[in-house]
């Protein structure tokens, strides 16, 4: 049974947790070739107050170049 775990900061809305859940189920379960019932999804959410990038907390995310 394949388990997908996802960590990001928050402040998605729950249309896109759905979404993203519905995705990364569907396509897990492709590739591994095994039923999407099989496939469990677990979404952590984050604090940007509790997320350190580049030893800063807090610190936003750049725009890539």
């Amino acid at each position: 049974m394949p388990i997908v775990r996802l960590e990001m900061l928050s402040g998605r809305s729950q249309e896109q947790l759905n979404e993203l859940a519905e995705v990364l189920t569907r396509e897990t379960a492709r590739i591994a070739r095994c039923k999407t019932t099989d496939v469990q999804v677990v979404i952590s959410e984050f604090d940007r107050s509790r997320w350190a990038v580049g030893g800063v907390i807090g610190k936003p995310a750049t725009a890539p170049s």
